[in-house]
């Protein structure tokens, strides 16, 4: 059967009109496929509740009108805790004993009942009924705001006969990866990880302790350490949920895990390592719902982002984006993909790994193992008819020079690079073996780019900069006369860091006539990079300190992140 359409739903619930849905239906056209739910939303025509009831009569579901009058009874509040309800954004509302009706968000959220019975077996069914966001919110807050678990609280509750039997299953063969201690603790992880938008999970087992840690904004915390006890069957649940081989322990796996986080598609790219005292297990938490891919938000100031789309609307060529692992390369290069994915262009990517599902783009996963690698797959790719490719990264010789061909045949070939700032990345590509006057053929800018914190806005304040910090950013104080500085004191909102979110700073090398002569004449890195201020390039550096000025970052960010680039 095909569902009916969500406008003609609203209509018939006698919430909007025809005139309504055709002009939201001219917007939803305009807009490239935006959920008309969300239009009637923004447009004021409807209330989250309207698209929630109207969501599930389109999927035969029934909907809970009345969660924020309903009493719900605490023998079925008890049957779910505080960490699953939050972790999975549902709310239980009834029990007969052998089914438990959860509340979710919308038929998108289904999946988490499968998420549900793999972490509850002991609840024979699961039944969903649909509910405003919002007001399950609200009853999570109203029902559990006294139940919720911290590292300490879970712990206290599992017990030392808990523990035990734990350690008794460790010293055997084997491990319950389902045991209720380590399914609270991997969800309690990933859940305040994901809610502190960490970036990557580290679980860490050393000879006395295990210890969990997760990157924020760059930056790596530590969470209270959990029992030793529990480390290898967390690791193994772990190796569980991404398919891995849980016998095989002496070699490196990756696998990926697939969850419903809060309500939200997250991936999980695992990654395990042996160790002396176990395996190390890092997951790069891939949250889709923080993904956003628009230039006009990762910190491109307005000429920058002018020059950088006119580079990228270039019939042909080659843009390389550099910087070191994590500074944002990938993000900028999707983005930049993002904008250019219009029906009348191919776009394919070869990725090691591929990190983001990216609709209409043809994604490619290299596997050097079996010969599936970047060089291999351009081959293939330039008989694929693209218009432009993404090579991950220019690793080698051969896949610099399959770069340029394809550069030179009439493509665009966006890719990276491992360098401290941009003119470098021209004699990294020289040093791999590549002739300068393919370089100067088909090299059209080279883009460096590092990721500083943000200031957190609620606990943001102006002060007065140390002759000391000014040093470090070559400054007297005459040249900053005038100027504002700002530092975070540490909130709530920023768990006591001062900083929330990042931005980046870019330094933008576009290739002219001197530039390419310079090349041809092997100029030095610090000679090209002259030439190219002289030309009006603005260095990480200079960048970091617009930065500063306009009260984004702080002199400590930019000073670190910015040490021996440009």
């Amino acid at each position: 059967m095909v569902a009916k359409p969500i406008g003609q739903i609203l209509k018939e619930m006698g919430i909007v009109s025809e005139f309504d849905i055709q002009e939201t239906l001219r917007e939803q056209k305009a807009k490239d496929g935006a959920l008309m739910g969300q239009l009637f939303l923004q447009r004021g025509l409807v209330s989250e509740a309207d698209v929630s009831k109207a969501l599930a009569r389109q999927h035969n579901l029934e909907f809970f009108d009345d969660l924020d009058r309903a009493e719900i009874p605490p023998e079925v509040v008890d049957i779910l805790d505080a960490n699953t309800v939050e972790t999975f954004m549902v709310m239980p509302v009834e029990w007969d004993g052998t089914t438990l009706t959860v509340c979710i968000a919308g038929p998108d959220n289904l999946s988490v009942l499968d998420d549900l019975r793999f972490t509850l077996p002991k609840i024979p069914n699961f039944k969903a009924k649909v509910a405003g966001e919002e007001s399950i919110k609200r009853a999570i807050q109203k029902y559990y705001q006294q139940k919720g678990s911290s590292m300490d609280d879970l712990f206290g509750g599992i017990g030392a006969e808990a523990i035990g039997k734990e350690r008794a299953s460790l010293d055997g063969s084997e491990v319950d990866v389902n045991a209720g201690p380590v399914v609270k603790l991997l969800d309690m992880i990933l859940k305040q990880a994901i809610r502190d938008r960490g970036s990557d999970i580290h679980l860490e087992p050393f000879e006395h302790e295990f210890k969990v840690r997760y990157r924020v904004d760059g930056v790596l915390y530590e969470m209270m350490p959990p029992p030793i006890q529990l480390a290898r069957a967390v690791i193994s649940r772990v190796k569980v949920m991404a398919n891995l081989d849980i016998a095989e322990t002496r070699l490196p796996q990756d696998g990926r895990i697939e969850l419903n986080i809060g309500g939200n598609p997250v991936d999980l790219r695992v990654s395990t390592l042996p160790t002396m005292f176990g395996e190390s297990v890092v997951m790069r938490i891939l949250d889709r719902q923080n993904l956003a891919l628009d230039l006009e938000k990762l910190g491109f100031r307005p000429d920058e982002l002018k020059a950088f789309r006119l580079l990228c609307e270039k019939p042909n060529g080659i843009i390389l984006v550099t910087g070191p692992t994590g500074s944002g390369k990938t993000t900028t290069l999707y983005s930049a993909l993002h904008e250019a994915n219009t029906i009348d262009v191919k776009i394919i990517t070869t990725e090691d790994p591929v990190e983001y599902d990216l609709e209409g783009i043809v994604q490619v996963q290299i596997n050097d193992e079996i010969g599936v690698t970047f060089s291999a797959c351009l081959r293939s790719i330039l008989r694929q008819d693209p218009d432009k490719i993404l090579v991950g990264e220019i690793r080698d010789l051969d896949t610099a020079q399959i770069a340029v061909e394809s550069a030179l045949t009439g493509h665009i070939v966006f890719s990276t690079l491992h360098t401290n700032d941009a003119p470098s990345a021209i004699t990294r590509m020289v040093d791999l073996g590549l002739e300068p006057f393919l370089l100067t053929a088909t090299v059209e800018g080279i883009v460096a780019q590092r990721l500083v914190r943000r200031i957190c806005l609620n606990c943001k304040e102006p002060y007065e900069p140390s002759d000391q910090e000014l040093y470090e950013l070559d400054l007297r104080r005459s040249d900053v006369e005038g100027k504002q500085f700002y530092y975070g004191k540490g909130c709530k909102k920023c768990n006591n860091t001062g900083y929330k979110g990042r931005v980046a700073l870019f330094e933008m090398m576009i290739m002219n006539d001197r530039l390419r002569g310079m090349i041809m004449n092997h100029a030095s890195t610090a000679e090209i990079r002259n030439v190219a201020k002289e030309d009006g390039m603005r260095t990480l550096r200079d960048g970091g300190l617009l930065m500063i000025y306009d009260g984004h970052t702080t002199i400590e960010e930019v000073v670190k992140e910015t040490i021996g680039a440009g």
